[in-house]
């Protein structure tokens, strides 16, 4: 915990970049939040003309398996569905539909707007359990700290996907979709764990080294939770690795955002969330 402040300057560097890119270029919505149709096809017998290029003029086109593309376009009604096919039969060769998925614009906005929704809730929720989990704390320690250090942690997590995402979509053309919001709901629970066994160990911890300050009650407790937080780590990084190598197009980006968002998660709860709980207690003279 003596290096602290160097955490706190790491984090910054690590989001700064993905704050400039969300605030200048925000984030790629999908026709998830944007609406449009999405389209998998396929090709059973591909003509010569099939070509990411060539569907390109169609719409936004992600490759998956060996002929089989994934066409994000604008929203179609059932006539130019039907229309569409008939082209791409003639213009590419046979076709078997694998998915079609049309999202009004209107659905769209208010999928934007229950995503938001469902962030603010978890945080809500989490700062109120730790809250009131943490109560019987020995004083002068607060609960209500021990909360709002998690907090931070795992905003630092979100931002760092967030940011991540930002420059994906700036530069690789990469959207996000309701896949999305689950990553990021998925890792302020993983967050919150991670952290909570920190903080847990501290609350343990302080009746047994009383008169010690918070700062060394905070490394004994970090040292003993250390390897299960790797261990725990390790083991869903080796999964989302799996996942990502093997899984396929559809999930990809999904699989990049979880493996992101749990790496930095382990990281934010000793670096972050451990570290800011230390410089406030010091603050306070504990």
């Amino acid at each position: 915990m003596k290096y602290k402040l160097w955490f706190f300057i790491l984090s910054t560097l690590v989001i700064l970049p993905g704050i400039f890119y969300l605030y200048t270029s925000g984030l790629k919505l999908g026709i998830d939040f944007t609406g449009g149709a999405l389209l998998e096809y396929q090709f059973i017998s591909p003509k010569e003309s099939l070509t990411k290029e060539a569907l390109s003029g169609y719409g936004v086109v992600t490759p998956e398996e060996k002929n089989t593309f994934i066409i994000r376009t604008k929203p179609l009604e059932q006539d130019e569905l039907n229309k569409l096919r008939v082209k791409f039969t003639d213009q590419f060769g046979k076709f078997e539909v694998r998915r079609e998925e049309n999202v009004g614009p209107v659905i769209g906005e208010e999928l934007k707007q229950k995503a938001i929704l469902a962030i603010l809730l978890a945080c809500t929720a989490i700062v109120l359990y730790i809250t009131y989990a943490f109560r019987k704390l020995p004083k002068p320690a607060s609960a209500f700290r021990f909360g709002i250090a998690a907090i931070v942690a795992l905003i630092h997590d979100v931002l760092v996907v967030l940011g991540m995402f930002a420059i994906f979509g700036k530069f690789f053309n990469v959207e996000i979709d309701t896949l999305f919001v689950t990553a990021l709901l998925t890792i302020i629970g993983f967050s919150v764990h991670d952290t909570i066994v920190v903080f847990d160990r501290i609350r343990e911890n302080m009746p047994k080294f009383i008169g010690k300050k918070f700062t060394e009650v905070a490394d004994v407790s970090i040292t003993q939770t250390l390897a299960r937080s790797l261990n725990t780590s390790l083991t869903v990084v080796f999964v989302l690795l799996a996942l990502l190598l093997f899984g396929g197009e559809t999930i990809k980006w999904f699989v990049v955002a979880l493996l992101a968002g749990v790496i930095s998660g382990t990281y934010s709860s000793i670096f972050n969330a451990t570290a800011l709980l230390a410089f406030w207690e010091e603050r306070l003279g504990h």
